[in-house]
């Protein structure tokens, strides 16, 4: 054994020059040697590795720059590509703002060394993909390569990224197919693991500015979109919270309600109302032929951005009547992949969620990481530059081709917290997801019933939906990030403009302010719509009917209106804060029908609920 301690040798026994050297010689070779081997076996990294493993001072966002707290600086990514010991990740998404924390994670549309993917074991490789019916396609030829013996798929894509309000319809097309594969046991079903983002404005129901301030002036208008996708679900909510109907029938024209124009993607959306398209349609009156024939020309659009863009610059005159902005919580951006994957490499899938958690919190407190990842965005899309995608991510006003000043743009990323948000996974907080995926698969199935029959039912979400794959990703976090985007409410403040405005006819027990069953059930239906249009202000009307004492009945009304907004706020308070309503009781004042029939008595015993906000 040695001495660790050093001395000088004593007087009288010193060392001559040549064996000075030899043991020098000795102990450099022996470090030198241990110095290669503790390389070789990874025990430390070589000096070029080293280097690359602490982060230069200038590829690091600058803390003073930090907008949000609770975030430290990762390192910017670089150009180079990664190699990853692990099973490529294939994804498909559409050209949409919601996901630049994803790309940003990936570096590119390949994994690129110092991503954050690269730091959590992720192989990923995206892909723009506008068309749906692709995707689910390409979704289907993956989980076949797997069905038969793959580990990964050569082709097609792992993981899709849609709307969440849309993926009811995209389910029903893809799992009664996904489940042949395994004659439907469902392990090769498709689910919702995560969200990257939302649409937070870009996303709209584009019209002319008299439908914003009366929405009934919107009967009998004609509308370019996707059907069954989010920017035509934002209209479907529009009009049945301003009880207007809507036409599935694209081949005909009905001057009471919604009529529609069928396009193949938003893009195309835009195009048709800025080429001015007119048609031949035949009237309808009650869903019945009247045997007239009308040239009818569109006059409004659903779609995003660019869309809405394209929209303003090429022909203009439409404003935004109603978009993910006030529908805050409508339209997440979610990942979709096959269960089988999944499962069998959880590590790798809640990496990849990890990493774009992580690149979300970067992005929301460092201008320069959101900078560069609207550039790295452009690249991956292969339209537009950096400037384009940033200044449509934070969303814009701008003069359109006739002059007016229209909303353009604007979406949000999603970082861990605002998955638990999103997800109801937070205490005191509804599951919006749900709410969502339930609210929307409705609305298609009543429009389109020979659609969305089996075996194309549209699944229940507890079949489409699991959240351990976020929680799993929240594990392989070193920091718990900013905190999740809420919406903010003023007591103080204007209500601002009326969205909708809808009457309630909810049951109560008699004379009394508590709910029937069939009362709470609409209730339920209540939350889920009101926690989708989650910016807006809430306003409580109460009515009576004529029966009775005034007083009493004013102090009914009075009840019942608190009586909705206070069981809201037991199922959720996190989406109903207090400041969020405001409650009236007017009793058997504004009667909408004749009080001198039980009918009418029962239409006028009812709750208003008005929805407000600013653009």
């Amino acid at each position: 054994m040695f001495d660790n301690k050093i001395s000088n040798p004593p007087t009288g026994h010193r060392l001559k020059p040549g064996a000075k050297l030899m043991i020098l010689l000795l102990v450099g070779g022996a470090l030198f040697l241990g110095f290669r081997t503790a390389v070789s076996n990874g025990w430390i990294p070589a000096p070029g590795i080293a280097k690359s493993l602490i982060p230069n001072k200038a590829n690091l966002p600058d803390v003073k720059d930090a907008v949000v707290a609770n975030v430290e600086p990762a390192p910017f990514p670089d150009t180079a590509q990664a190699s990853v010991k692990a099973p490529l990740i294939r994804v498909e998404m559409w050209e949409w703002n919601a996901q630049m924390n994803l790309i940003y994670a990936n570096g590119g549309a390949d994994t690129t060394r110092n991503s954050l993917m690269e730091k959590h074991a992720a192989n990923v490789k995206l892909i723009r993909q506008d068309d749906t019916g692709q995707m689910q396609s390409d979704l289907i030829a993956c989980a076949k390569e797997l069905h038969d013996g793959a580990d990964q798929c050569s082709a097609g894509a792992n993981y899709v990224l849609i709307m969440g309000d849309g993926s009811g319809q995209f389910f029903a097309a893809v799992n009664p197919q996904l489940k042949k594969l395994d004659g439907g046991k469902g392990d090769y079903i498709a689910q919702v693991i995560g969200a990257t983002g939302y649409s937070r404005g870009e996303d709209k129901l584009m019209g002319s500015a008299e439908w914003k301030n009366n929405p009934q002036a919107a009967k009998g208008s004609l509308i370019a979109g996707v059907l069954r996708d989010g920017d035509w679900n934002i209209a479907m909510k529009w009009a049945a919270d301003n009880q207007i109907k809507n036409n599935p029938d694209e081949k005909t024209w009905d001057a009471d309600a919604l009529n529609w124009v069928n396009a193949p993607d938003y893009l195309k959306a835009a195009e048709i109302y800025n080429a001015n398209t007119c048609e031949d349609r035949k009237v309808v009156k009650d869903g019945r032929l009247t045997g007239e024939t009308k040239n009818v020309c569109v006059n409004g659009v659903v779609t995003w951005t660019p869309g809405d863009v394209n929209v303003a610059h090429g022909r203009g005159g439409l404003v935004s009547i109603v978009s993910s902005k006030q529908y805050r919580s409508q339209m997440p951006d979610v990942v979709i992949g096959i269960r089988k994957f999944n499962q069998d490499h959880r590590n790798e899938v809640q990496g990849m969620l990890a990493a774009s958690f992580e690149a979300a919190d970067q992005l929301k407190a460092f201008p320069e990481a959101l900078k560069r990842a609207s550039a790295i965005s452009a690249k991956v899309y292969n339209d537009q530059d950096g400037d384009y995608w940033l200044k449509y991510y934070k969303g814009t006003r701008e003069q359109d081709k006739t002059g007016n000043m229209v909303e353009l743009g604007g979406s949000a990323i999603n970082n861990l917290n605002d998955n638990l948000l999103l997800f109801g996974l937070q205490p005191g907080a509804n599951n919006n997801f749900r709410s969502t995926y339930t609210v929307f698969g409705t609305i298609a199935t009543q429009q389109y019933p020979d659609l969305f029959k089996d075996p194309n039912k549209i699944p229940d979400v507890k079949e489409v939906l699991d959240t351990s794959y976020v929680l799993g990703a929240s594990s392989m976090m070193g920091q718990s990030g900013a905190e999740a985007d809420v919406a903010q409410f003023n007591s103080n403040a204007d209500t601002g403009a009326v969205v909708s405005k809808r009457n309630w006819n909810i049951e109560f027990d008699t004379g009394k302010a508590t709910f029937t069953p069939d009362g709470e059930r609409q209730m339920y239906q209540i939350k889920d719509n009101l926690a989708i249009a989650g910016a807006l202000f809430v306003t409580v009307n109460g009515y009576t009917d004529n029966v009775g004492n005034r007083t009493a009945n004013l102090d009914l009304s009075s009840r019942r209106a608190a009586a909705v907004k206070e069981w809201l706020q037991r199922k959720a308070p996190t989406n109903f804060p207090e400041d969020r309503f405001r409650i009236h009781a007017f009793g058997d004042d504004n009667p909408i029908a004749s009080n001198a029939t039980a009918d009418g008595r029962a239409k006028n015993r009812r709750v208003e609920i008005i929805m407000s906000g600013n653009e």
